[in-house]
């Protein structure tokens, strides 16, 4: 009888990178149970916390960042990223990796070159459509190259898709819009705008919400405002702000609610998110992070040129912007109609079970 393979998934740093990665963990475990999975990331980081959380053990390495100009720690790099890489090497001979798995983040480059000089193979997924350094530099060498969009510029790529939970790759939206609602406390017969920013919130999302809230009932719809933790819209004395027509929470962990709710989603447009929104059917209008390298417009692009969204950059995103566009498209339910069926045409939704496939493939 052969010993069932240890698969060793590496990333972290942002959600982006962890949900996809523990995606991947459940749809290996559902495909072949006996699996042995050890992950890896840096302590002191969102995965330290979320991975144990989603039941999977976890292993760390130093986070060495790779110094983009000269200083001081430049100087210590090379001998800091030796004891990451020993570090990677001693996980992966502890625990008889049979493959190394890496989603992007810093603990990625030492994990592949690891993997290299023992000889193990490497499976990368690219979650950006413009891909991060450590997965440019492991697509070199790796036995399978996947990616989340099409046209991603790296070496050896296929189209796979973005890992994500099964609770929001199978949600049936228009089934659940109505029980989804009354979970969230909203109308259940209202048309619904969501907003997020994600956990983290957006100010520039919320700054043109905050000017628009004592009109939201005349239109006639109503507004789910996710602000982001400790990012609440208050009054001048300090109370939250409240208006007819507008719902405002800081969180919510259950998105598969929040998509089967909306009629219309207003989101930044990270990989993650505009793989969701694919994957369920959802209208959505993205504004896109105005900082880093441009990877969130790109991210957007394929499905907003298909038709399944609109793309607004984050300074046009203005009130005089949100009231000659969002009303007026809230209203044209053949439209947003169209978008949604666009949008779910465009979904992948098996993504979790292709790698994990391709995976095992790969470790036996």
């Amino acid at each position: 009888m052969t010993k069932a393979p240890t698969v060793v998934l590496a990333g972290g740093g942002t959600a982006g990178h962890i949900n996809p990665m523990l995606a991947i963990a459940r749809a290996l475990k559902d495909q072949e149970p006996s699996v042995s999975i050890m992950t890896v990331g840096t302590e002191g980081s969102m995965e330290a916390t979320m991975v144990p959380a989603a039941g999977f053990e976890i292993s760390f390495i130093p986070k060495v960042p790779f110094p983009r100009r000269p200083t001081l720690d430049a100087l210590k790099f090379p001998l800091k990223f030796k004891q990451s890489l020993h570090a990677a090497e001693t996980i992966l001979t502890d625990n008889s990796a049979s493959v190394v798995v890496g989603v992007g983040g810093y603990v990625c480059t030492p994990m592949y070159l690891a993997a290299h000089k023992l000889g193990l193979p490497v499976v990368i997924h690219e979650a950006n459509a413009k891909p991060g350094l450590a997965n440019k530099v492991g697509a070199k060498k790796a036995a399978v190259v996947a990616t989340a969009f099409p046209d991603t510029p790296i070496k050896n790529a296929q189209l796979v898709g973005m890992p994500m939970r099964q609770n929001i790759a199978e949600l049936d939206r228009v089934t659940e819009a109505t029980a989804a609602r009354e979970r969230l406390g909203l109308d259940p017969h209202l048309p619904t705008l969501v907003v997020t920013g994600g956990s983290l919130g957006a100010l520039s999302l919320n700054k043109t919400i905050e000017e628009i809230v004592d009109d939201i009932a005349g239109w006639g719809f109503q507004v789910l405002h996710i602000t982001g933790r400790d990012k609440a819209l208050r009054t001048s004395q300090g109370e939250i702000r409240e208006a007819p027509a507008y719902h405002q929470v800081e969180f919510i962990t259950s998105m598969e609610d929040v998509y089967a709710a909306a009629d219309l989603l207003i989101v930044r447009s990270g990989a993650a998110t505009v793989s969701e929104v694919a994957a369920v059917g959802v209208p959505a209008i993205f504004v896109p992070l105005p900082i880093g390298n441009g990877e969130q417009a790109l991210n957007a692009k394929s499905l907003v040129d298909a038709g399944g969204g609109l793309l607004v950059a984050d300074a046009d995103f203005t009130v005089d912007w949100f009231r000659q566009h969002v009303p007026a498209l809230l209203t044209d339910h053949k439209k947003l109609k169209d978008m949604a069926s666009t949008s779910y045409q465009h979904g992948i939704r098996d993504a979790a079970a292709v790698m994990a496939r391709k995976i095992l493939e790969v470790a036996h």
